[in-house]
């Protein structure tokens, strides 16, 4: 591989560019430099990591023979510290676009075995290219991060486009769709790109993403942590909920990214891709199944997840950020071959309750799906909000507000099931008709009430409990009396239905076609707002 350009004209070892014939060499020379810029040394280290390279990556996402590049021959400008010693084509990421199922997609790609994969600016350029060209034509873009980080070398001109990459994400962000996949390193203010996305996928142990690193946090807090216990994958996954999907190797990540652009639009501008199915309104065993789902004590578990996948079609449900705060699931389905957003309580964790974890994940999802005119459904068995100082001082009402707010400011179909507990603020948050929910459904084994059912007899007839105490009486069994009337009378269904709050009350074995049938008479839903710059969320 050569570093400095070709001569204009005939040279010793060089074709005669004066020819047709020499410049088409020339060219397939230069094509052929493009294609393999990196040392052998360092794609046998990429390789040795696990890691593919950048073009392999795209060629794995992108349908087969559809990837067109854009600026394979670019090269960077600076001349500080020697670089101009060193210039290889395409200056460490690889840019373009292709199909993926046949729908065009923009991507980039940081090529780690090439400078190693640094942000500079002619780099960046690159970048900013494909995402005005994304926005132009109005679909998806994914990128592809392994990455050193800003390329100290060129200075300012590397943070200033690295800051022109976030402009442009932040105006095509509820415009096009924007999948992050990390699969490397993300360091400094690099990863903030995958955090302005849509969606992050991280790789199993070798993905990492990180402002400072562990040894600058040893130095200045004497803190001492493993790269992969401050930055990896698991910890986006499960701890700061920055990952949303953690993917076992590379092929793994990139099919996540293959499904999700399976359910999202092209554009704001658009519907997601619909496969028409003939509406079917036959009760089936896995309908049936739903009868039983919920058990009689009160505080026994069940799986949110069955519900959901006796509704969607084929049971096909791909969850989103699964395993950050699983006191709510939220994921991807469809319901008569069009895309549905789903969120859903979880009983199995916290039995379900919403804390600030639980409440931003399911607000950040909500406001995806109304970006993208995704109909929301909502199922719901929530005892309220976590109690808890940590939860209170952590700012619970305020990340809460997000949750309401989300559900608010939604105009795409919204359709809430009760199942089981509608408590509190819970029952007003998860998509309540006093919010905008479109359709309101509730199981016979719905309460709704203000609080629970132990609670409220506990505060409405405290006087009486202490005169029963006061009589030698048996307190326990007339509390136990005073909830089953509570529940019986208060924390019913029906009132909500006398009310219209909830527009019907349904067996659960026909939740999958009441949910269908409500969906499919809302396709044609219209929402006018008051014309303003935007909203002000509680962030």
């Amino acid at each position: 591989m050569t570093d400095t350009p070709r001569a204009d004209s005939q040279d010793e070892d060089g074709p005669d560019l004066r020819t047709t014939a020499g410049r088409l060499a020339d060219f397939r020379a230069r094509a052929e430099e493009a294609g393999h810029a990196a040392s052998a040394k360092a794609l046998d280290k990429q390789r040795g990591k696990g890691k593919g390279t950048a073009r392999a990556r795209v060629e794995a996402l992108l349908d087969e023979g559809s990837f067109t590049e854009m600026d394979a021959f670019t090269r960077h400008r600076s001349t500080a510290y020697g670089q101009e010693q060193h210039r290889p084509y395409g200056d460490g990421v690889v840019t373009g676009y292709g199909t993926v199922e046949g729908r065009t997609v923009a991507v980039f790609a940081h090529d780690y075995t090439v400078l190693g994969g640094s942000v500079g600016e002619v780099f960046g350029e690159k970048i900013v290219k494909v995402l005005d060209l994304a926005m132009k034509i109005g679909c998806p873009v994914v990128g592809i991060h392994d990455s050193g980080g800003s390329r100290i070398q060129e200075g300012v001109a590397s943070l200033g486009i690295t800051a022109e990459i976030f402009r442009r994400q932040v105006q095509a962000s509820g415009v096009i769709p924007q999948i992050s996949l990390v699969m490397g390193p993300c360091p400094g203010g690099a990863a903030y790109s995958p955090a302005l996305s849509d969606f992050v996928v991280m790789v199993d142990q070798t993905s990492h993403l990180f402002l400072t690193g562990p040894d600058v946090i040893q130095t200045v807090t004497g803190e001492d942590v493993t790269l992969e216990e401050l930055a990896g994958a698991q910890t986006h996954g499960t701890t700061s909920g920055l990952a949303h999907y953690v993917a076992s190797d590379e092929e793994d990540a990139l099919d996540y990214a293959k499904e999700l652009l399976g359910h999202l639009p092209q554009n704001n501008l658009e519907d997601p891709p619909a496969y028409d199915e003939e509406p079917d309104t036959e009760i089936d065993e896995a309908d049936e199944a739903l009868d039983v789902l919920v058990p009689d004590a009160a505080g026994a578990s069940y799986d949110i997840v069955e519900a959901v996948r006796a509704v969607v079609d084929e049971g096909d449900f791909l969850q989103v950020a699964e395993q950050f705060a699983p006191n709510v699931v939220v994921g991807l389905g469809r319901v008569e071959g069009r895309s549905v957003g789903v969120v859903a309580n979880q009983p199995m964790h916290l039995a379900g309750t919403l804390d600030i974890d639980a409440s931003e994940k399911a607000a950040r999802f909500v406001r995806t799906c109304d970006a993208f005119n995704i109909p929301v459904l909502t199922l719901v068995d929530a005892p309220g909000f976590l109690p808890g100082t940590d939860q209170e001082l952590g700012g619970m009402v305020r990340r809460g507000a997000k949750l309401l707010y989300a559900y608010a400011e939604a105009t795409v179909p919204l359709v809430t099931v009760i199942t089981r507990k509608a408590i509190g603020g819970a029952y007003d948050v998860m998509g309540s008709k006093h919010l905008g929910a479109d359709v309101n459904l509730a199981w016979p084994t719905a309460q709704i009430a203000v609080t629970g059912a132990q609670g409220a007899a506990s505060i409405l007839h405290r006087r009486e409990l202490a005169q029963v105490k006061a009589d030698g009486g048996d307190v326990d069994a007339e509390r136990a009396r005073l909830v089953r009337d509570y529940e019986d009378t208060v924390a019913t269904p029906y009132l909500a239905a006398e009310r219209g709050y909830v527009d019907a009350v349904i067996a659960p074995s026909r939740t999958r076609v009441e949910v269908a049938r409500a969906l499919r008479h809302l396709r044609t839903k219209r929402v006018n707002r008051a014309p303003r710059k935007h909203g002000n969320i509680p962030l």
